[in-house]
């Protein structure tokens, strides 16, 4: 038996980021010169098969004629796979919900003539998965289809895939993996799996291509100087967004995520209407800063009518919380998540986009540059300029860049 061959075996019930991973880990894998292959068994399916597959009732267990194709399927990408890994392949991954015994115990028996290595991907955000389903019915598959029944087919598809779902237990090599926060909740390592080390790096790695964070344009407090509320663009900060509407004209931007303020909305508007393909998903997480009873007010009228919260606030600015509010570090755990979110429904996109606040995007920014506490909100926001992120497990890149002159 070859010591640098290897089947990885993806698990999971549809929408939690098996392909994602799969794609990812291929593209990692590569780069260290290791020749990998993904193996999808819906691809396949779609290729091959003429007639309409997208209703939920195909994959009813109960139903013989559909169980027999998606069984001939895989098995067609089992012997695919191997015959990539008897040739010059080192790493096959075999991409599809693999959620029952019999389907294992058939990939074990099938394929045990290289070491087999499990993934099992875990997420139940309900807000995660309902966004997934949405990405999941923009395929063409589903195209013919009223967007309310597609969601609502493939809701019933997971449940026909419930029924029959067994979490891995008794394989030989395996891990289960929270595929939202990149966290192995338990592993069980009998052989010794090739790449074993670089995969699992990468299992727990933030990973993104290109992210491009953006603070809000001008705001009608930003020129009164008060902190938090929910006001709306300047003229000015209209502008702004209009230039980095241009400035990213070129660039393929699936997906913006923004707070629910209408400063970052009106950010994020512009730059979506010169896109061809663009759709804005908003997350609580990357609201701004809640100053609590200081909300709406100047920073000259806290230091006058209260200066006890003016003071203690300078003393230690990560570390102070807002009287009935939040302060820099009660937001990071709500921070980390929404990072983790948008990097999930990115689906391994090459450009991610957020639209935050000044706040928050210093929290951003820390997410995958260490500074120290203290220094946090310190870090330089600005309004002319963004944020052009790179961070993999062989390279970090920050750069602030300007869009315009404006």
């Amino acid at each position: 038996m070859e010591k640098d061959k290897l089947f990885i075996v993806m698990v999971g019930l549809p929408a939690r980021g098996k392909s994602t991973i799969a794609a990812k880990m291929k593209e990692n894998l590569g780069k260290d010169g290791i020749k990998a292959r993904i193996f999808n068994n819906g691809e396949l399916r779609r290729r091959l098969l003429k007639k309409n597959t997208s209703y939920p009732e195909f994959y009813d267990p109960g139903n013989r004629e559909g169980a027999a194709i998606r069984e001939k399927i895989a098995l067609m990408n089992f012997r695919r796979a191997r015959d990539y890994l008897s040739r010059k392949g080192q790493a096959a991954i075999l991409d599809a919900t693999n959620c029952s015994f019999a389907r294992r115990d058939m990939i074990i028996s099938m394929l045990g003539d290289h070491k087999l290595f499990f993934i099992e991907c875990i997420n139940d955000d309900q807000e995660i998965l309902k966004a997934s389903i949405l990405r999941k019915v923009a395929l063409p598959e589903f195209r013919h289809l009223k967007k309310e029944d597609a969601v609502h087919g493939f809701e019933r598809r997971i449940c026909y895939y419930k029924n029959i779902y067994k979490p891995l237990k008794d394989e030989r090599n395996f891990v289960k993996l929270d595929s939202l926060n990149n966290q192995i909740i338990e592993e069980e390592i009998v052989d010794t799996i090739p790449f074993y080390d670089r995969i699992r790096d990468f299992l727990v790695t933030d990973c993104v291509k290109n992210l491009f964070l953006i603070r809000h344009g001008e705001t009608h407090f930003n020129l009164e100087n008060r902190i938090g509320g929910d006001s709306c663009l300047t003229p000015k900060g209209i502008a702004q967004a209009e230039s980095l509407a241009r400035y990213f004209k070129k660039k393929t931007i699936p997906i913006i995520f923004t707070s629910k303020k209408k400063r970052a909305l009106q950010t994020a508007e512009p730059i979506r209407n010169l896109q061809k393909d663009c759709e804005i998903i908003t997350f609580d997480e990357f609201n701004e800063i809640d100053s609590g009873v200081c909300e709406s007010m100047s920073y000259e009228e806290i230091r006058q009518k209260m200066p006890n919260v003016h003071s203690a606030r300078k003393k230690n600015k990560y570390h102070y919380i807002y009287p009935e509010g939040e302060g820099y570090i009660s937001m990071k755990e709500r921070i980390d998540r929404g990072v983790k979110k948008a990097i999930y429904l990115s689906n391994n996109s090459n450009n991610i986009m957020i639209i935050g606040h000044r706040a928050v995007n210093r929290m951003i920014l820390s997410h995958f540059l260490f500074r120290r506490m203290e220094d946090v909100p310190y870090i330089y926001i600005p309004q002319d300029r963004f944020y052009h992120i790179i961070a993999t497990q062989d390279k970090k890149l920050f750069q602030s860049k300007r869009y315009d002159n404006t």
